[in-house]
């Protein structure tokens, strides 16, 4: 009887979800949209071989002045992509209004040669005349299902007369906002206009109307005489086809050969040039005209079946009863892999028919209900979790806090799933391992036991301040802050646990030193800035770990701790953010290796005595000599400082002086601004 129960139960909830996508609702048709809008993010992406874009961007508002340009200067811009070779060009931007310089006529004079210009549909009633070519309407009036504007703003006549084309710009956003179809004819108090982009292949194939075939559905094709049918939905529209790269260039630049390309002109200057937003992201609405011209060119049209609907509610249903019979009479070791086979072949189907016909079918929705349904084996669902957070307890136990691992537990998507973030990466390392190991000759035990010590004695402070230590690489370690749990503060807790773990490191010292050993150091080096995180390595083994160019550079940092003669380096956006928390001294402008812009580094000690004030302003000046090329006086003032600082910084001012005598044989450029190449990592 229970079975029973459970078994009307999911046909409830499977008729439930049925009815709902019957019906539609926003959040299923946001959904849906979204996952069609997955199938361009995730394509291949398609170098255009026919359509160039031309910016007008920054770079061409600095030389030739604030838009609007004068109309003489646009046509020079057509003039010269016509010596260039330019096919078609295609210029989304509104002429409206009379040029105030008067140059309209160079202008028109320029349109002449292939240019088609641009008009838009307006929400304001107004008596602005606008283009339109001939059409023929086959099967219907296509008036009551394309989009309908009470007006337009329309180029002057001057223009419009002599352009070779005027197309319409007349965007239609989705539910979302998101600019996902392009109608390509719309109404204006029943007179009906052809698009930017048809009006443009009207003009490549020089022919003069259209055709537009109307079923009782609404809107079936555009088509040009002389070119090929372009398939829409009812309402005329075309979904733009957004996996194109164009070859952009800049408006002032010296063009290369364009041949035949249709170029594509618009405006991406700050301030100036309006983004789209579209599946693919952000685009200018140039970009967007460009891609629906690549589109229909190819004839990469997307399409959405008549038959979809109904086709995706069969695989509802059917999906929803497999659900339920593999959830109540397949065992879990099989049950799992049926239903991941099911709805791992219903999504990929999906993306098969878009990949192969441009077909647009909804994955979405009869994965929902597969899930939904499935859920009645939440038993072995708390087996698999209750298991991994065994494991977590393994694996993290040396490495992270108790707090930490305990979050860990109740979210493994933390280091399961990959993420980026800004966090704070310390790298440390032994000094004086050499003596240390001597000491102990051939008692190899010894020299481990004591090792590990040394790594119990500077990784408690990891674990007391909730970092999470990612390796330990021989006697050097490395560790991060703000991952996998959030720690708003990182930076200053990197630099506080630094300064904690030389503390750590001088209580070692007293211990070993009692026994008769000889005295251990530490450098550390400290960065921040956005690294990747997650789970790496092979099947057979992998460990949690954070990559980047952040990580690279917090452990060049520490490798030149030696060579300042300081123990504790930071980067410069580290001590950004705790400049006001630490006493810091500015050490170098250092490029490290692989680099060739140079970052600040500096060193943080751990006491604020108000006489190191003073020494702090004189530690300034001598660096502002040094930058100014004054090494004479940076060398007067690294010997004053040299016992200031409790003698901590005596080998810091010792290679600072070396530094100077070494630049004042060099011949410096007189753009020198200080920054030390560095050689080595």
């Amino acid at each position: 009887m229970k079975y029973a129960t459970h078994w009307l139960l999911a046909a409830i909830t499977l008729a439930v979800l049925t009815t709902v996508r019957f019906m539609d609702p926003y959040p299923v048709e946001l959904l849906r949209l979204k996952a069609f809008d997955g199938y361009q993010v995730y394509s291949e992406r398609k170098p255009s071989e026919t359509v160039t874009v031309v910016n007008i961007d920054e770079a061409s508002i600095a030389e030739l002045g604030q838009w609007p340009w004068p109309r003489d200067q646009i046509a020079d811009l057509i003039y010269r992509l016509r010596d260039a070779n330019a096919g078609i060009i295609v210029m989304p931007i509104l002429f409206s209004e009379p040029d105030r310089a008067g140059e309209d006529l160079a202008l028109a004079q320029a349109l002449q040669y292939g240019v088609v210009i641009s008009q838009t549909a307006s929400a304001r009633t107004n008596d602005s005349s606008g283009v339109t070519r001939g059409i023929a309407m086959i099967g219907g009036d296509p008036v009551p299902w394309i989009p309908q504007y009470p007006g337009l703003l329309a180029p002057i006549n001057i223009l419009s007369q002599n352009a070779s084309g005027v197309g319409m710009i007349a965007g239609t956003y989705e539910i979302d906002g998101v600019t996902r179809r392009i109608p390509m004819i719309v109404s204006i108090n029943d007179t009906v206009y052809p698009s930017l982009a048809l009006e443009t292949i009207r003009v490549a194939v020089d022919d003069v109307s259209y055709q537009a075939k109307v079923s009782a559905g609404g809107v079936v094709a555009v088509r040009i005489p002389a070119y090929d049918t372009i398939y829409t939905d009812p309402y005329s529209r075309v979904y733009v086809n957004n996996v194109y790269d164009f070859r952009e260039l800049s408006a002032t630049q010296d063009f290369p050969d364009l041949a035949g390309n249709i170029v594509v002109v618009g405006i991406t200057a700050e301030g100036i040039g309006v983004p789209l937003t579209t599946p693919v992201g952000l685009q200018f609405a140039h970009n967007v005209q460009a891609q629906l011209l690549e589109t229909v060119v190819n004839g990469d049209t997307i399409y959405r079946p008549d038959t979809a609907v109904l086709t995706e509610l069969a695989i509802i249903v059917l999906a929803g009863l497999l659900s339920i019979l593999v959830a109540y009479r397949a065992v879990y070791w099989l049950g799992l892999p049926l239903m991941l086979v099911s709805v791992g072949g219903g999504v990929y189907s999906a993306f098969y028919y878009y990949q192969t016909n441009m077909w647009l079918y909804d994955w979405t929705w009869p994965l929902i209900t597969v899930t939904l349904v499935y859920l009645h084996a939440v038993f072995n669902k708390f087996i698999r979790e209750y298991l991994e957070k065994m494991e977590i307890k393994r694996q993290f136990a040396g490495y992270a806090s108790p707090t930490v691992v305990r979050l860990l537990q109740e979210d493994p998507s933390l280091i399961k799933d990959g993420m980026k973030k800004e966090v704070s990466i310390v790298f440390s390392d032994l000094r004086g391992f050499t003596p240390l190991g001597e000491s102990f000759g051939d008692d190899v035990k010894g020299l481990t036991n004591i090792m590990n010590s040394y790594m119990d004695a500077i990784t408690q402070p990891i674990l007391d301040s909730d970092g999470m230590v990612i390796k330990y690489i021989g006697d050097a370690s490395m560790h991060v802050h703000n991952a996998p749990i959030n720690d708003p503060q990182h930076p200053k807790t990197a630099v506080q646990c630094g300064l904690d773990m030389l503390s750590a490191v001088e209580k070692f010292n007293e211990k070993i030193t009692s026994e008769g050993r000889p005295p251990v150091g530490m450098g550390a080096g400290i960065n921040t800035g956005l690294g990747y995180l997650g789970e790496m390595g092979s099947t057979a083994r992998h460990s949690y770990d954070v990559l980047g160019d952040s990580v690279s550079t917090a452990a060049r940092i520490e490798s030149k701790c030696k060579e300042y003669g300081c123990v504790l380096l930071v980067g410069d956006a580290t001590y950004q953010r705790t400049k006001s928390d630490f006493f810091y001294l500015k050490i170098d402008d250092l490029a490290v290796k692989g680099k060739t812009v140079g970052i600040g580094i500096w060193t943080v000690l751990d006491n604020r005595r108000p006489a190191w004030r003073t020494a702090q302003r004189k530690h300034e000046e001598m660096y502002e000599a040094y930058l100014a090329q004054d090494f004479d006086k940076a060398i007067e003032l690294c010997n004053l400082l040299h016992g200031h600082f409790d003698g901590k910084m005596s080998g810091y001012y010792d290679m600072w002086i070396e530094r100077c005598e070494f630049q004042k044989t060099q011949d410096l450029p007189k753009d020198w601004n200080g920054v030390f190449i560095a050689t080595s990592k």
